[in-house]
């Protein structure tokens, strides 16, 4: 059977997945966003659909002083004796933490905190009941650290050991523990989450090592291949319930030359092969492809998510997120049945703080963005649709007044530069604005009087490609109000196809 890469689309990198009988559970890392760290049911590893989020309360989530690509980083998920654990590290606030549920659709306990440097963190249950804890080392001592934890506490046990330096690539990082065969297999990822990123692996007899290095590596990688999948690493390893293994790991698609990327990194699929000598390989000699033909489970599809979100629920849907905080933003569903109210705030989309903006990925190359909105602005209010890479990155299509005057104006920022693209005279309150994206460039449009989309002018998406804004992240479409009145914005709908 077929399927396609990526299993899912969009900024949603450094994958982590564990069984549970027949279903599959799968995290990412979300960095700076609200809530933090998506989970995802599938019951075959090629269609996911989200659960949720394990890291809903703010008490979990402290963000307030991080950059959009800070926050929390590199996630593991484990299962053991009916409880679901997430390790990961919040680089800002306290470092290594976990949290736990039984259900992992529900709410997830309060941090507890592991003290070893570094980032990355991993969970491994021993046979014998000992819990390791492994991740990276200091900038001093690059390589990957472990120790002995008490789960109940996250009290070390034992001192944190260095147990590898990887295979000589810059920054081992990633690393996870499993156990097969009566060997423990310790992979990690190298290279730097850029072009030479690559997964590798080694074993041993203990948890500890020594490790030798595997005959094969990397076990994945793309690295100086003209491939239309980049980056790929940041791998983790699953049995499935039919005895075959699979990887699950992060890549990227670039567009245009020289390559740039905006979408993210996303989470890829391919199978695992082990050799007689009992080393795993992933895809085909360690290259994976857009359509992968391969004895899969069998198929089990979720519902598609409805293209139009007309805001007539009693909450937001899972897919919507906020910057840093969800407690700061202000907004309603009930205020006026059938719309969200985006109460506006004195934070600008280029400022390091918590804007007025409710956003989703964008998940395709290629798609349309549209929302109806009602406002009516004061003076130097702004509120409308962004396409959102950082506080640095961005591009706006909006209603604003000016000098007493209302218009419809595109703005873009790119670094410290700052470009008001064109302005038009725009009567009345409600407003239709429009983004239409292709692969290397963005089309903004608003419907005027005369019921037909004009356009307001364009943007070239390697604008706000990690290339040229760097960080982690991806892009994001956006609601957002900027007032220091505190004018309300009311949107009725928002459309992604």
């Amino acid at each position: 059977m077929k399927y396609n890469n990526p299993v899912i689309s969009g900024f949603y990198p450094d994958p982590s997945v564990c069984r549970v009988g027949g279903d599959y559970y799968l995290v990412n890392s979300s960095f700076a966003y609200f809530p933090g760290i998506p989970i995802w049911h599938s019951k075959d590893l090629m269609h996911w659909r989200q659960i949720g989020y394990c890291l809903t309360r703010e008490n979990q989530l402290p963000l307030e002083k991080s950059v959009v690509s800070g926050g929390v980083w590199a996630p593991t998920l484990r299962y053991h004796n009916g409880m679901f654990y997430m390790v990961t590290t919040n680089e800002d606030y306290g470092g290594h933490f976990y949290v736990w549920t039984n259900d992992p659709a529900g709410e997830w306990s309060d941090p507890i905190f592991v003290d070893q440097e570094g980032i990355d963190p991993s969970l491994f249950f021993d046979e014998d009941g000992k819990v390791y804890f492994t991740s990276t080392g200091n900038e001093s001592g690059m390589g990957i650290y472990q120790c002995e934890i008490d789960i109940i506490n996250g009290t070390k046990r034992s001192e944190s050991r260095l147990i590898w330096t990887g295979t000589g690539g810059k920054f081992p990082e990633g690393p996870h523990l499993y156990k097969r065969d009566g060997y423990y297999y310790l992979m990690c990822a190298e290279g730097g989450t850029e072009y030479g990123h690559m997964e590798t692996i080694a074993r041993g007899t203990t948890p500890y090592g020594p490790f030798e290095t595997g005959p094969r590596n990397p076990i994945l990688s793309h690295r100086s291949l003209g491939h239309p999948i980049q980056a790929t690493g940041h791998a983790d390893l699953v049995e499935a319930h039919d005895g075959s293994w699979w990887a699950v790991f992060l890549g990227i698609r670039p567009v245009g030359y020289p390559n740039r990327h905006h979408l993210g990194r996303e989470t890829f699929l391919a199978p695992v092969r082990w050799s007689e000598d009992g080393w795993p390989m992933i895809g085909n000699n360690g290259t994976v492809e857009l359509e992968i033909e391969a004895d899969t489970l069998p198929t089990m599809l979720w519902d598609n998510a409805p293209e139009t979100d007309h805001f007539d629920e009693p909450d937001l849907k899972m897919h919507w997120n906020f910057l840093r905080s969800g407690q700061k933003v202000v907004w309603s569903l009930i205020e006026r049945t059938g719309w969200l109210a985006l109460h506006g705030c004195s934070v600008r989309l280029c400022e390091r703080g918590t804007p007025a903006m409710i956003a989703r990925r964008q998940q395709q190359w290629a798609c349309d963005v549209s929302v109806r909105m009602e406002y009516n602005p004061e003076e130097g209010d702004e509120a409308g649709l962004t396409v959102f890479m950082d506080d640095r990155h961005h591009f706006e299509i909006g209603l604003t007044r000016i000098e007493g005057n209302q218009v419809v104006t595109l703005k873009r920022q790119v670094g410290s530069i700052q470009d008001e693209k064109c302005s038009l005279p725009f009567e009345g309150t409600v407003i239709n604005l429009r983004i239409k994206a292709f692969p290397e460039k963005y089309m903004f449009y608003y419907e005027g009087a005369d019921r037909e989309w004009n356009l307001l002018g364009e943007a070239e998406t390697y604008l706000v490609s990690t290339e040229v804004a760097g960080g982690f992240t991806g892009v994001f479409f956006g609601m957002y109000n900027y007032s220091a009145n505190g004018t309300t914005a009311y949107f009725d709908w928002f459309h992604y196809k």
